[in-house]
């Protein structure tokens, strides 16, 4: 089960890039968020109340609601797409996908989790990967002061991915599941993105063509009902800093996408960047060994 949300995730949000980039053009990029976010907390508080799912929450619950909206449906979406405008798309996926480092450490921090050797080794080396398939990108890059501001909004965006994954997995623990949390967690999320953008005086336009409908709908349903479900439960069973590993591997299946819609050329330290991520991948969920005490002289 845990292996077929995990491949689940990593294909939808591999490609969500695609839609994504559809929805350029007419519509402001946070008032498409509004949109995607806001019909997603629908689709699911329907489905919730049709199957009698939906879970009741106190105040606490409810607050904590609020903020997993606030870092995992605004801001961090905010941060990496204000973040493209000045970095390469290559350098924000890497800064993204440290976030398995970043979940391990604040897991440790808040609910004194032990950080596995394997998982840091495993993300540091799908990190290291992950440069080597975007060195292209990232090495014809010049540097500017946009560039710095560029990098701090991606790492805010990934701090606050990493937040909103650990009150998450806060919420399982007293019972809630991902299906509840994420649609209360959209709702609030797309309504403060639609006070700022009402503050900023930024227009709810709408384009009805069938490009940017037809991707609209896809990161509604399986870029978020979907995807935010299956990645939140895996927090849930897996821990979040080995959940967090998609993060990696979404730029792979982005790339191969790529390579096959836009003619992406593979080169040879993309392809050894690649083998390093699926090393990474391995210790990541490499069960570590456990050591059998001597009883008497012998092993049991």
């Amino acid at each position: 089960m845990n292996l077929s949300l995990y491949l689940l995730t990593v294909l939808i949000w591999g490609t969500t890039w695609i839609a994504l980039k559809w929805q350029l053009g007419v519509v402001a990029i946070p008032v498409s968020i509004v949109y995607r976010f806001g019909l997603a907390a629908l689709v699911l508080f329907v489905l919730l109340l049709l199957s009698r799912r939906l879970q009741p929450m106190n105040r606490r619950g409810h607050l904590i609601c609020v903020a997993q909206g606030l870092c995992l449906f605004c801001v961090n979406f905010m941060c990496f797409l204000t973040a493209s405008q000045w970095i390469p798309s290559g350098l924000v996926a890497v800064v993204f996908s440290t976030a398995t480092l970043w979940n391990a450490l604040n897991a440790r921090v808040f609910f004194g989790q032990r950080i596995a050797r394997n998982v840091l080794m495993g993300g540091a080396l799908g990190l290291f990967g992950l440069g080597m398939l975007f060195w292209p990108e990232l090495a014809g890059h010049h540097a500017s002061p946009e560039t710095l501001l560029g990098l701090g909004l991606a790492l805010c965006g990934t701090l606050c991915f990493s937040a909103g994954n650990m009150l998450s997995s806060l919420q399982q623990k007293a019972g809630l599941k991902p299906l509840t949390t994420n649609a209360w967690g959209m709702a609030y999320g797309a309504a403060m993105l639609s006070v700022w953008c009402l503050v900023n005086g930024i227009a709810f336009d709408m384009e009805w063509s069938p490009r940017y409908v037809g991707a609209l709908l896809y990161l509604v349903i399986p870029g978020s009902v979907i995807g935010f479900t299956a990645y939140l439960t895996l927090v849930g069973r897996m821990g979040p800093e080995r959940a967090a590993y998609c993060t990696v591997l979404f730029p792979v299946v982005a790339l191969n996408v790529s390579a096959f819609a836009e003619g992406y050329q593979w080169t040879a330290p993309a392809l050894l960047g690649l083998v390093l991520v699926m090393l990474g991948n391995v210790l990541v969920f490499r069960k570590p060994k456990t050591l059998v005490a001597p009883v008497h002289g012998k092993l049991v």
